[in-house]
Order: C-alpha cells, then sequence, then structure tokens
C-alpha cells in the first residue's frame, strides 16, 4: 500500500494538461481558440476531460463508419476490386453468410461447408457474432448483411466508448493522454473490419483495475480479453517480471488465477461439449500460412522461394522469446522500474512484428498501450502516419491482384514499401519508449513526480530484486523521487523532447 505521504502527493498533483507540455498539442489547440480553448466553460456545469474523450472518440467511430458508406451501400455486392479501391472493406458482412449466421448455424457446434469446417475465432469473439446476428432482423441477404454491419457496429461503438473512458482514467492526472486514443485515425478507419475492438476493451478495462490495485478484476478481465483474442494474455509477462523487481508475488498469483478462471469458465463449456470446433481458432492459427503485411511476406516476394509454415512458427516462437526474454532484462536492469504501460506496448509490439500475418485492424492492439506508454503527440503521429499508409497500402495491393490486366492499383514493390513503414513506424516507437525506460527523465509521465500512474501496486514501490544496473541506481518511491508536489514543479512551456 502507498504510504500517506506518497497518497499526499497523489492528491496534489494537478491534472496535467498537454497543451502546456507538448508542442504539437499546444500547436494544435489553436483550432479551437488555445490553450485552455477560447469557448472553454470552466464553470461547474462544464464537461469533464473523461467526458469530452468519449464524445471525441464516438465521433471518430461515427466518421469511420462514414468512410465505409460506399462499401455499405453497393461495393460488398458487386464485385470485388470496389471494396478495395475505396478502401471501405469489412471482413463482418461477408463473414456473416461464410460462416453460417445467416442460415441459423451456432458457431463451434454446426459444421460449415467448404475447407473451413468450423468457425475460426476465440469464444468470446464468437459469442459476440452470434449475439449479433440474434440482433439482426430479416429479410433479403443483402439487407441482412447491411443490418449485420450495423448492429456489430453499435456494439463495437460500446467498445470504444469503453476504451476511450478507461484510457482517460488510468492515468489519474493525466485524463487528456485518452485523445490520443479517441484522435488516432488509424483507429477509426479500422474500428469495424473485424471484431478486435471487443479484446481492446476488455484488456484497457484490465489496465484500468490493475492501475487502481485490484489485481483480481485486472486477471479476470485479461483471462475474458484472452477468451476473445489471443495478444491480451502477453501482458501477465510484464506483471511477472514488474511484480519480480518489486516482490509482489501475491498479487501476480492473483492476476494469473483470475486470468485462468476466467478463460476457463468461458472456453470449457464449448471446450467439452464441441471439442472440434472449439480447437478450430489454434489450429487454424498453427496452419495459417505467411500472409499480408508480414516480413515474412516480403521475403518470400523478394526471393521467389516459399517458406514452410512449421519453419515459420518456430522462428517467430523463438524471435518472441528471445525479444520478451531482452524486454525482462531491461526490467530488471533498468535504473528506474519501467512504467507497466510501457512494457505492456513493448511486448504486443515484438508480437505483432515478429507473427506471419498483420491485418490492418492489429494496429487497435497497440493504440491504448502506446497512449499509456509514449503520450507523445508527435511521435503518436509519426506512427499513425505509417499505420494509415499501411491502411491504404494493402488495399490499393487487393486491387491490383484483382483489377487482371489493368493492372490499376499498387503493384508488389509498393506494398512492400508499406508493410516497410508500417514495421519501421512501430520500430520508431519502440525505440523511443525503451529509451524512456533507459533514460527516465526522458519520460513525459516522470516529469511531474509521477512514479507508475498505471502500475497499481507497484505505484511507489520499492525494489526487491534487480540485477546489475545499467545506469544511476533505482529510485525507490514517489516521496523519494519528486517530494511534496509544489507549484514551482508545474511545467512551463512546451518541454524539450
Amino acid at each position: 500500500m502507498p504510504s500517506a505521504e506518497d497518497t499526499s502527493v497523489d492528491q496534489e498533483r494537478p491534472v496535467v494538461r498537454p497543451t502546456h507540455q507538448d508542442e504539437i498539442a499546444a500547436s494544435g489547440s489553436e483550432l479551437i481558440g488555445g490553450r485552455s480553448g477560447r469557448w472553454a466553460r470552466l464553470g461547474s456545469t462544464a464537461p469533464t476531460p473523461v467526458g469530452i474523450v468519449a464524445l471525441v472518440a464516438l465521433g471518430m467511430f461515427a466518421l469511420g463508419m462514414v468512410q465505409k458508406l460506399p462499401c455499405y451501400n453497393w461495393a460488398w455486392f458487386r464485385g470485388t476490386g470496389s471494396q478495395y479501391t475505396h478502401a471501405c472493406y469489412s471482413d463482418i458482412p461477408h463473414l456473416f453468410v461464410a460462416r453460417g449466421f445467416s442460415d441459423g448455424l451456432v458457431p463451434y457446434f454446426d459444421r460449415l461447408s467448404g475447407d473451413m469446417q468450423y468457425l475460426e475465432y476465440p469464444v468470446l469473439t464468437g459469442v459476440f457474432m452470434q449475439v449479433a446476428s440474434w440482433l439482426t432482423p430479416g429479410g433479403a441477404l443483402q439487407y441482412r448483411e447491411q443490418a449485420y454491419w450495423m448492429v456489430n457496429a453499435g456494439m463495437l461503438m460500446v467498445c470504444t466508448a469503453i476504451i476511450a473512458v478507461c484510457v482517460a482514467r488510468t492515468h489519474r492526472h493525466r485524463p487528456w493522454d485518452g485523445l490520443l486514443v479517441a484522435l488516432a485515425p488509424a483507429f477509426a478507419l479500422t474500428a469495424t473490419i473485424n471484431w478486435d475492438l471487443l479484446a481492446v476493451a476488455l484488456t484497457a478495462a484490465a489496465m484500468l483495475m490493475w492501475s487502481r490495485r485490484r489485481a483480481l478484476a485486472f486477471g479476470v478481465l485479461i483471462g475474458l480479453a484472452t477468451a476473445a483474442k489471443l495478444y491480451p494474455v502477453l501482458l501477465l509477462g510484464p506483471v511477472f517480471v514488474l511484480c519480480w523487481r518489486a516482490g509482489k508475488w501475491r498479487e501476480f498469483a492473483m492476476a494469473t488465477l483470475g486470468a485462468a478462471g476466467s478463460w476457463l469458465v468461458v472456453n470449457l463449456p464449448v471446450m467439452l461439449l464441441a471439442p472440434e470446433g472449439w480447437k478450430k481458432f489454434y489450429v487454424f492459427s498453427e496452419e495459417r500460412g505467411i500472409d499480408f503485411g508480414s516480413f515474412w511476406l516480403i521475403i518470400t516476394q523478394r526471393t521467389g522461394r516459399p517458406i514452410e509454415v512449421t519453419t515459420v512458427n518456430t522462428v517467430s516462437t523463438l524471435l518472441t522469446l528471445v525479444l520478451c526474454a531482452a524486454i525482462g532484462a531491461l526490467t530488471l536492469t533498468a535504473p528506474r522500474r519501467p512504467r507497466f504501460a510501457q512494457l505492456a506496448f513493448l511486448v504486443v509490439a515484438v508480437f505483432i512484428l515478429v507473427n506471419k500475418v498483420y491485418s490492418p485492424q492489429y494496429v487497435l492492439w497497440l493504440i491504448p498501450l502506446a497512449a499509456l506508454a509514449r503520450p507523445r503527440w508527435r511521435d503518436f503521429l509519426i506512427w499513425q502516419a505509417c499505420e494509415v499508409m499501411y491502411f491504404l497500402g494493402i488495399w490499393m495491393y487487393l486491387a491490383y491482384t484483382t483489377s487482371g490486366d489493368k493492372h490499376q492499383g499498387l503493384p508488389t514493390e509498393g506494398y512492400q514499401l508499406a508493410i516497410l513503414l508500417h514495421l519501421l513506424g512501430t520500430l520508431y516507437l519502440c525505440a523511443v519508449v525503451v529509451r524512456d525506460v533507459l533514460r527516465p527523465e526522458r519520460d513525459v509521465v516522470r516529469r511531474d513526480g509521477s512514479d507508475d500512474p498505471s502500475g497499481g501496486v507497484l505505484d511507489g514501490a520499492g525494489d526487491a530484486f534487480v540485477l546489475r544496473r545499467i545506469a544511476r541506481p533505482p529510485r525507490q518511491s514517489v516521496a523519494a523521487v519528486a517530494g511534496p508536489w509544489t507549484e514551482r514543479d508545474a511545467p512551463r512551456g512546451p518541454a524539450a523532447d
């Protein structure tokens, strides 16, 4: 538990205003009247930062829906190429038919026609898809496909609101960092391609619970998120090494047990009653070949030589383990214990970078983590620009491959450049996060005297185990680092990066 002195420091610390710290945020604020906002209402009825972040996120989500209108109206149903040239493709209406929802088939239990045999999504995502199909009205098939996408969009909009609120509340004194998520262009563009926002929302809620020192609730939500998508289980790795360094084994055990328990509650019934359908996701993930967006695809396209799936699986797994071990070593040797959000971002980024496929919507996994790990508008926008270029690149490449002799779209070499932009943008953000770990004074979150606002029981805790240090010894607590908050500690003007 935090000391009384640390709690007092936390209560006295004011809300951080990015427009007073970040030159990009300050420049952007001129659109609404400057740093305070020319039309800002400062009375008691003024909207809260969390409310504003949620409203902006919903507005951007709605704009993303508008961007899909050409497909909603006709391109999903009249030929293949149009949905690519308009960059408005979505799996949702196509899988409504292809995975048997339009015929009333039950996921995991009813066998599909064709090679897929069963739904290839984790159980909780399958439940989400099934609920949406129950809410879809009857009628002609095209109308039902449109309605199914609209119902899913409504449910995913709820997930978006949850993500925005959770990110804005995770760092108590930095709610405005949630605007990074709300205004992220890649978020709006990819939100309704697939069902990833369900897992992202559960993960964001889990991180909020961890920041509030509720280890069991964190674990339960991570288990549910893993039942919707595989990547959230990776966050238990950072929790392990951080708790190791801080000696917080009880909290790690509670988080792990909560995650295992909730995952089993969701999966065990299907695992026992429909084992073939249940394991389809895992079999498909293992057998899936090299696909769009990965550096593996560049290698095969440039060399003209295929790579065996087993080789890719083995090398990808080894690379992930080695890089995660490196992150663990960094955690135990850093001059100051890294923040939880920093390590969460790094491990998920590693998983994405070495994977054999990178679908455009995978960027959603990283956006909330990036906003908490490196809330700096310049770096965030550089990365987002790379992701938007990839978003456009993959659809133009698919338009090229489906245009036949017309060769309209982006050729193979251009698509390879788009993949490189995605990889380099993600690596750049990883590099600045690692730099912040090695040089904590460069971490914008810690400039006001904070230790780890998303760390929960780790926030302000001392070290119980540290390997040979890379630089100066770690500081033990918020109070030891910064002392009581005073006005003289408040940032003045844009901080140099």
